[in-house]
């Protein structure tokens, strides 16, 4: 098995130089299809960073979704959102024909209008996986069944099944179903692969065409110098084929039910916490089991980008813990993580570890200790450090990643003209102008491309700007507003907004920084 700096940089790949770095969610990619997508619309981007000399492309987990369509509660770990499959490699593989995508053609191009979508691509990757299927052979059967010997045992059987019997009945979330599919019933799941069997295999073709896909985009990356960077959620989804398979890697009951579930105490974003619901690990289990599916976890992630990070990360060294009854995230209690542990066992069976940690909230000396004794770059992210009266820009070290914001935040624009008073008062909003435009010694009108110019500017290994700041956009481009479900994960770029003048800035941006 290979060791993870191996998988990352092979022998002429590294992505840790001082970089300069974009965040986009790949739902936000331009293109006719209703939704960004791995296809070409990937691989154009990623040219168009490579004319900008920009070295790190930041993107949001691509697992399935489906509640509130966030990618931080994917129906699997391991799985890819077949929403993101590209439509321009069907076309040309014969899979589709142009005809047949008229129906994602009439879907809007500035916002991703997900109930339209989801079933207009459902309906078309059908078609295209039943002609695929037709077609395997030679080399490219041999590409899906080395697909299979790899990844059917591990995960993709369990979420074939878990798939065709969430659609049985009606979407439900698992511990919903009927008995014998909630408990595996051997002879229940035998009954199901039989009478299911082709449509199990669609499920697998589909994630065979993801896959190779996004393996095409990677060879992309690395041609152009550029580094894919990774979001992982800590939590798993409680409706997900992982917690379906593996129930014993979570605290709940042999019938998929609670006591405690995850969130976060009362915090900037909001006044109650942030009440997530995900279930909470056993990590008295992972433990006894060397922690086999973090490692396996990580592994996977490893495969597709070349460095992680790590949502929540504060939460291996103690989480919050709510009881399952409760309304709100304020009637909860810190409980202790692994903490290193964790990290050693990681390290132990992979070697380096390409992980960045989500380190943002309420930090204690304890979990800065456990970031820095397994040498994991944090975060900085200026929206939140130009708040602070007592900010230096010595504070932004070099082993971290230094954001203008996030996906979580309003853009630079939206922020800098108070676009969340209903979180802080004026006086603050024009406090923290005044120290924005001091520090970054800037104007209202150039705010984002001055902030941009400060991360740059900084210590910070990365520096990273959503690509809303590199274009001046003000709050209607806002991505997500945590602790909402509702309207979330929709904005996407127009083609014509990267525009070659906007790509000479940005360059110049970068040499001028010596992140080129």
């Amino acid at each position: 098995m290979p060791r993870l700096r191996e998988l990352i940089t092979g022998k002429v790949f590294d992505p840790y130089g001082r970089r300069a770095g974009v965040g986009l969610h790949l739902v936000s990619l331009p293109g006719p299809y209703g939704i960004g997508d791995i296809g070409d619309s990937a691989l154009s981007f990623i040219e168009a960073l490579s004319d900008m000399h920009i070295g790190v492309w930041q993107f949001l987990p691509t697992g399935p979704t489906a509640y509130g369509d966030s990618p931080y509660q994917p129906l699997s770990a391991f799985a890819g959102n077949e929403n993101l499959i590209g439509v321009e490699p069907l076309v040309r593989a014969g899979l589709i024909s142009e005809i047949e995508t008229e129906t994602l053609k009439g879907l809007p191009v500035d916002f991703v209008d997900y109930p339209k979508l989801i079933p207009a691509k459902s309906a078309l990757l059908a078609r295209a996986v039943d002609r695929f299927s037709n077609k395997v052979k030679g080399k490219l059967k041999s590409s899906y069944e080395e697909f299979l010997h790899l990844h059917d045992e591990h995960w993709l059987d369990d979420y074939a099944l878990y798939r065709i019997l969430k659609t049985r009945h009606g979407e439900r979330p698992w511990p919903e179903w009927d008995q014998p599919y909630i408990h595996r019933d051997p002879d229940a799941i035998s009954r199901i692969r039989g009478s299911s069997a082709d449509a199990i295999e669609r499920i697998k073709f589909i994630q065979f065409l993801f896959d190779r896909q996004w393996r095409k985009l990677r060879k992309r990356a690395r041609e152009n110098n550029v580094c894919l960077f990774a979001d992982m959620p800590i939590y798993i989804a409680l409706d997900s084929a992982d917690a379906w398979a593996h129930p014993e890697i979570l605290r709940i009951d042999h019938d998929g039910r609670l006591a405690h579930v995850s969130g976060v105490p009362p915090d900037y974003f909001s006044e109650d916490g942030q009440l997530w619901g995900n279930p909470l690990y056993d990590w008295d289990y992972h433990a006894a089991n060397g922690y086999q599916w973090w490692i396996d976890r990580l592994r996977h992630a490893a495969t597709m980008a070349d460095l992680v990070r790590i949502d929540h990360f504060r939460g291996f060294e103690a989480y919050w813990s709510i009881p399952v009854e409760s309304t709100s995230a304020r009637n909860g209690a810190w409980e202790h993580g692994p903490g290193d542990a964790l990290f050693d066992a990681m390290r132990d069976a992979l070697g380096h570890l390409p992980i960045v940690a989500e380190d943002l909230g309420a930090i204690t000396p304890e979990v800065d200790a456990l970031r820095h004794r397994h040498e994991i770059p944090g975060m900085k992210v200026l929206q939140f450090d130009l708040s602070e009266e007592d900010f230096q820009p010595t504070d932004i070290e070099e082993n971290c990643v230094c954001y203008t914001g996030t996906h979580d935040n309003d853009t630079t624009v939206g922020w800098f003209r108070g676009g969340d008073t209903d979180k802080r008062t004026m006086e603050a909003v024009e406090a923290t102008q005044a120290n924005a435009l001091h520090w970054t010694g800037g104007t209202a009108n150039t705010i984002h491309t001055d902030m941009i110019r400060f991360a740059f500017a900084s210590k910070a290994k990365f520096a990273i700007a959503p690509l809303q700041d590199y274009l001046g956009l003000g709050t209607e481009a806002r991505l997500n507003i945590p602790g909402t479900t509702q309207g979330n994960w929709r904005w996407r770029l127009q083609s014509n907004q990267l525009t070659p003048g906007l790509c000479q800035s940005v360059r110049a941006m970068v040499h001028a920084s010596s992140r080129g």
